[in-house]
């Protein structure tokens, strides 16, 4: 695993948008992985300035969104295709067509979840996955347990999560109970796996991401087994 130490918010996200804009130079037609939380929103700014700098051309990119609220409308200011569509998509030559996320009001949430990983499979390979890591040490909304999915499913969400989610919404009941998200399987497939995290609070994660040590318990280390990640992170998510 590689680890990039930043000193500020502005320098992971500056150092995540090039990593993604990298692999778009690279490969026109790349996927990208694309995660939410208020961790990545700088990177996507940073995207958003170099696509309207001529830097970047988002026309063939395809998307995959790690997971969404459920149930949870489109139109939903908290639902995750609102967010990817305020802080991304509608500022950059994305086409529609081309961006994939869960479908938070499917009325089978079973069947859009076996829908969205096969999805990703007829895709081909994800190029670079981003995450971010909870608290908890979950990733996409891969929460602790005795043991975890490999693909794309609907999941409980644990208390810690509804709680530090609750800022976003008007009170913890709304916040949606459960949510659909890749599988950890799903994630290990992507070439590159980039994970970012920022602040005291991520301190306890990180450390168990970067010890000797996998468990279920932190699904985040399950990342120890892939091939090619990159760790960007601030000294006080790193140090404490």
């Amino acid at each position: 695993m590689k680890t990039v130490i930043c000193k500020t918010y502005e320098e992971i996200s500056k150092a995540a948008a090039e990593e993604i804009a990298s692999i778009i130079k690279e490969k026109p037609k790349a996927t990208l992985g694309l995660a939410t939380g208020s961790t990545p929103v700088g990177m996507y700014r940073e995207l958003i300035n170099k696509y309207e700098n001529g830097e970047l051309d988002f026309s063939e990119v395809t998307t995959f969104n790690l997971d969404e609220y459920y149930p949870i409308s489109k139109d939903n200011d908290q639902s995750y295709d609102y967010f990817m569509r305020k802080n991304l998509f509608d500022h950059i030559n994305i086409s529609q067509g081309k961006t994939n996320i869960p479908n938070g009001s499917a009325s089978d949430p079973i069947a859009e979840c076996e829908k969205y990983e096969k999805k990703i499979e007829e895709n081909g390979a994800v190029d670079i996955q981003v995450l971010g890591i909870g608290q908890n040490g979950h990733i996409g909304f891969n929460e602790p347990g005795d043991y975890l999915h490999t693909v794309t499913h609907i999941t409980d969400l644990t208390e810690s999560t509804i709680n530090a989610n609750a800022r976003f919404f008007e009170s913890e009941s709304d916040v949606p109970k459960k949510a659909l998200t890749m599988g950890i399987g799903t994630i290990l497939k992507a070439k590159k796996i980039l994970l970012l995290a920022n602040g005291r609070s991520k301190h306890e994660a990180i450390s168990a991401l970067l010890d000797d040590k996998i468990t279920t318990a932190i699904p985040a280390t399950l990342l120890k087994t892939h091939p090619n990640v990159i760790l960007i992170c601030d000294e006080e998510a790193y140090y404490g």
